[in-house]
């Protein structure tokens, strides 16, 4: 039998208003908490475990999570909680390696479990609590863990247990702490979401329902206070995200807006023109800025893709520069940075790996005098769609496969030229009609062509070629930080790899990547 849904909310205070903050320990479901509190229209963030107190405080939090983390709480150099934190009177949530410091710093004491549990377990919920309310006596959760709580200091009464962990769940309601063992963030936990929910509007007092709507009333409110009366250049590629940060800023500052398509020749086949009438539709005006050849020079040899992005994106800001220079009053530069390109590159949040940097991550340089406006910044690229809906966005402009920053640079495995960029675009552009017309563009999250640096023998008609490959890639997503290869017919594989062979001159095989992320990423390069 579930629990009562009758309100044992705690409330001290007006927390409506206020996020959730995530203290990151380095556990690979940390974004998975973000999402899952968004998906219940609570807004949270994420901040690393180094994190000073002030940056804490000065988010006007509701409450604290701490997410789990791959080491353990008892050995040298683990991490710890911001310095203050068990002070500042918050409610607290700890997940996994969060609730064992929380027992940890509260007097209990933590070892090596006897027994490691590690995925599918039966917790029993053991008494009433707030933080249970509405869930089931008997929950089906997902464990991971290798430490344990071994003794509860005081105050923390036990909530609910497995027989491998008595502890699998504590509660100090007075001071509002809890924690759980296992991982309510992920899919295997079925009832995780409603443990958040309640703790975040149950304990922490949180009643404000953040929506998409709500996010782009708040998000125009703060570009106008950021802005003012100041002219705002706004760099597009006609990629969602661009395009979603161009819209809002068209909403937020109308006429002061100013867009430039810096046509890097790296875009997709037919991507300038794409850019101009689809905006033009929308009444925004775009200027178009040439600068292939000096993308084409600067990359002549460079065959390193960090070394690739960073060239890119010095080049990319330094035209962009130029181009603003000409336009009077310029004072803002706009840019569809998301949440998961700040996670993958700065390595910000807890002490998790460094996976690619992106040349609109924290790359400008010193002497530009633009200030920046991210917009989108907060955002996983699910949301950015929901945000270009509620902007009245075309399905075609929406719709469109995410694209890197730094194009089919990084989609060339080698040297950039013109050839391959000639040839990795007809090969791109075929395997994109061939999921149109089979009606598989819009049921994948990202599909394109990579260029791979090896020669191969093949023979075509009656004569022996040694030509390039061409690998197709396909994936399933919802926000890009993880992502499962598509199972695509094998019959449309099959029209695609004849007509890129038959097609493009220069390639006489292709192959199908079937690597998911992790371990892979999403992108070759």
């Amino acid at each position: 039998m579930p629990f009562s849904n009758e309100d044992i909310s705690i409330n001290p205070r007006d927390s409506s208003r206020c996020p959730i903050i995530i203290i990151d320990f380095g556990s690979q479901y940390t974004q998975l908490i973000a999402r899952r509190l968004r998906e219940l229209e609570v807004y949270a963030e994420i901040l690393p475990c180094t994190a000073d107190i002030r940056a804490v405080l000065a988010k006007k939090p509701a409450g604290v999570i701490l997410s789990g983390g791959p080491a353990s709480v008892s050995s040298r150099g683990a991490p710890r909680l911001p310095e203050g934190l068990l002070e500042s009177g918050l409610p607290i949530l700890g997940i996994c390696y969060g609730m064992q410091l929380l027992a940890l710093l509260h007097g209990g004491r933590v070892t090596r479990a006897k027994k490691r549990e590690y995925g599918h377990a039966e917790v029993s919920v053991t008494g009433e609590d707030p933080l249970f309310a509405g869930l089931s006596r008997t929950l089906k959760v997902w464990m991971s863990h290798g430490d344990g709580a071994e003794r509860l200091g005081n105050g923390f009464k036990v909530l609910a247990r497995t027989d491998a962990a008595p502890y699998a769940a504590i509660g100090d309601r007075e001071k509002r702490w809890y924690g759980v063992q296992f991982h309510p963030e992920v899919a295997h936990t079925p009832e995780g979401a409603r443990l958040l929910e309640n703790f975040a509007r149950r304990i922490c007092g949180h009643e404000e329902r953040w929506t998409m709507s709500s996010f782009l009333e708040d998000s125009v409110r703060r570009i106008r206070a950021q802005v003012g009366e100041g002219r705002v250049v706004c760099a597009l590629s006609g990629g969602v995200d661009s395009s979603v940060t161009a819209a809002l800023l068209a909403r937020a500052v109308g006429k002061n807006l100013s867009c430039i398509y810096v046509d890097t020749g790296l875009g997709r086949l037919g991507d300038r023109e794409f850019v101009r009438e689809a905006f033009g539709r929308l009444g925004v005006k775009v200027k178009i800025a040439d600068a292939s050849a000096l993308f084409l020079r600067r990359l002549a040899g460079v065959r390193d893709p960090e070394r690739k992005r960073k060239i890119i994106g010095r080049s990319f800001i330094s035209v962009f520069e130029g181009e603003a220079k000409r336009i009077r009053g310029a004072r803002f530069l706009a840019q569809g940075t998301l949440y998961p390109d700040v996670i993958e590159s700065l390595s910000v949040h807890g002490p998790s790996a460094l996976i690619k940097s992106h040349h609109n991550v924290g790359g400008l340089p010193k002497r530009m005098k633009l200030e920046l406006v991210e917009p989108l910044r907060a955002l996983f690229k699910d949301e950015v769609r929901r945000l270009g809906a509620e902007l009245d966005l075309p399905e075609t402009l929406l719709g469109r496969h995410p694209f890197p920053g730094p194009g089919l640079a990084v989609r060339i495995l080698g040297s950039v030229t013109k050839e391959s960029l000639d040839l990795l675009r007809r090969a791109d552009a075929i395997f994109q009609e061939e999921l149109r017309s089979r009606g598989h563009y819009d049921k994948v999250w990202q599909a394109f062509a990579v260029l791979l640096p090896v020669k191969t023998v093949g023979v075509m008609g009656d004569e022996r070629t040694h030509d390039q490959v061409i690998a197709l890639r396909s994936v399933q997503s919802t926000d890009g930080m993880t992502a499962d290869w598509s199972p695509l017919p094998h019959d449309l594989l099959a029209r695609a790899s004849s007509r890129i062979v038959s097609e493009v001159r220069g390639v006489n095989r292709v192959v199908y990547d079937i690597t998911s992320k992790p371990p892979g990423t999403i992108e070759w390069q």
